[in-house]
């Protein structure tokens, strides 16, 4: 009976043990997908409010955004003309919905989709807005930063 019970005090340490390693391994992610979306949240606020030097900011240094229908920008120069260009064509009021966040090392990626509106400049008009976003993220320095970002319309 005392081998019993000392084995079945082992199994369930053992058990235990396990159980807390688990719960261990998952917590970093959890952080991490908490980290990544305060930065995709960061990018939504300043986007709305049209901020080009917080958005360059959130985007590693050889950051690259590929807009739709217009050229692509490679760091921080280009990416603020580019964020520039476009603040001063539109007003966007969205909202993105984190479809996917993915974490390997120190690389993620993140897929969202963003509704809203878009206030045309030329012409006063404002129109729905609809997306498809990738975000592909890189950790520099304990900081999670935009490294490369597509989006296209999905209306």
């Amino acid at each position: 009976m005392e081998i019993i019970k000392s084995l079945f005090i082992t199994v369930t340490f053992i058990i235990m043990s396990q159980t807390t390693i688990i719960a261990d391994n998952t917590k970093p992610v959890t952080n991490e997908k908490a980290a990544v979306t305060k930065l995709l949240k960061g990018y939504e606020k300043a986007l709305n409010a049209g901020d080009t030097q917080t958005i360059v900011a959130l985007y590693s240094k050889e950051g690259i955004f590929y807009p739709t229908t217009f050229p692509t920008a490679t760091g921080s120069d280009q990416l603020s003309i580019a964020y520039d260009n476009v603040f001063k064509m539109i007003q966007l009021t969205v909202e993105f919905d984190i479809e996917e966040i993915v974490i390997r090392d120190d690389y993620a990626f993140a897929r969202t989709q963003s509704k809203g509106k878009t206030l045309i400049h030329a012409n006063g008009q404002t129109v729905e807005e609809a997306n498809r976003e990738l975000f592909i993220l890189k950790k520099i320095d304990g900081e999670w930063k935009i490294d490369r970002y597509m989006f296209n319309k999905s209306k």
